[in-house]
């Protein structure tokens, strides 16, 4: 069998230390298609810091299912469209993120929050529940073809290649949500809020760029100085490096407005110190999601009065909103390619999870790793 009966995909079959990179091509049944539905082909998916988390169940999910297609930084041409699809055509140039499908009905999507749905669908490893009543778990992009509602594809600007399209529809909106929502609007005239980005990856290298872009003097805060000059090239006002730095606390406590933390892992990180930096009332938002969690002490927070939270992805409204403000400010990530193969999935995948990328990698030439 074969499109649009089957599609074809890079799978991971065991998670375990040994093999969680190696992947095998996979034939598996999608979604039935419905008349909300777009088939994509696709040419590009770039590699998230979840698709090595999740080829190796480093979350520890109990119902964790193998052979699972990872990715969802998708990139691709429309192909079919649904009865009912409006505004995408055959031959379009779309991208798909993480989310690919909500009921779109509740209170909560209809408030433009649909990311938070508790009918939720991930683009891979979840399940989706069709409306004729069966349902279909749901493989991500290293694939020939992906098939997403329509509210969860998206025009991509002329100004970006594929490359660079696709970390933003994970990576970008994931730090543009926060950011827009929590940065605070309220200032005197001429004082710029003072924002702060904990990490320096595939979040963190958008993130600054989006809260330069938005107007905040902007705080990078890396455990090292090894990448202090990246974050000045991507916006930086100021760079921190927490474990070079005796007491860096003294010189920033009570200064910020809003820290998003993209951190990927909890080695030498010390969330008590890094909540002195608010001020009264200051926000902390969490995107990054490391495999053991953080500790913090109630008194840490109770000391500034300051909020503790998180954000999922970004919402369809927000994906639009990021796209025209990246366009309009030259916004683009920093992306090196690999063709997509047996063999290039792995490298990826290691190079993202071992941190020895700079700071996304993308796989390209899918048309030639399935035709």
């Amino acid at each position: 069998m074969v499109y649009p009966d089957t599609f074809e995909g890079f799978a991971v079959f065991d998670p375990s230390p040994e093999t969680w990179s190696s992947v095998k091509k996979y034939e598996f049944t999608p979604k039935p298609f419905e008349e909300e539905d777009i088939d994509i082909k696709i040419e590009t998916c770039s590699i998230c810091g979840s698709d090595a988390h999740s080829a190796r169940n480093g979350w520890g999910k109990p119902n964790a299912q193998y052979p699972m297609v990872v990715g969802h930084e998708i990139v691709g041409k429309v192909v079919r469209v649904g009865p009912k699809v409006t505004g995408f055509k055959v031959g379009d140039r779309v991208g798909v993120g993480a989310q690919s499908q909500a009921c779109l009905e509740c209170k909560i999507c209809k408030s433009n929050n649909e990311i938070y749905c508790p009918k939720l669908v991930h683009t891979f490893g979840s399940i989706y529940h069709n409306k004729d009543g069966s349902t279909t778990f749901s493989h991500g992009g290293y694939s020939n073809y992906c098939r997403i509602h329509q509210y969860f594809v998206f025009h991509i600007p002329e100004i970006f290649t594929n490359e660079e399209a696709a970390p933003f529809l994970c990576a970008g909106v994931t730090t543009f949500s926060p950011l827009i929502r929590n940065i605070p609007t309220n200032l005197p005239e001429g004082v710029k809020p003072k924002v702060g980005i904990v990490g320096i990856g595939g979040l963190g290298m958008m993130g600054i760029q989006f809260s330069k872009a938005l107007g905040a003097e902007t705080y990078v805060f890396s455990r090292s100085s090894k990448k202090k000059e990246d974050a000045f090239k991507l916006g930086a006002d100021h760079f921190i490096a927490t474990g070079e730095q005796e007491n860096w606390i003294e010189d920033i406590s009570y200064e910020l407005d809003l820290i998003l933390c993209t951190a990927n892992s909890n080695e030498n990180f010390d969330l008590n110190t890094y909540l002195k930096a608010l001020k009264i009332g200051g926000k902390w938002v969490s995107v990054g999601l490391p495999e053991s969690p953080f500790t913090v002490s109630p008194r840490s927070f109770m000391a500034n009065a300051c909020f503790m939270g998180a954000s999922h992805l970004g919402s369809h409204v927000e994906m639009i909103q990021m796209f025209k403000l990246a366009a309009e400010k030259g916004i683009k990530p920093w992306v090196e390619t690999i063709p997509m193969s047996e063999a290039g999935v792995k490298e990826g995948l290691e190079k993202c999870h071992y941190n020895k990328c700079r700071y996304r990698v993308a796989l390209t030439d899918a048309d030639k790793a399935f035709d």
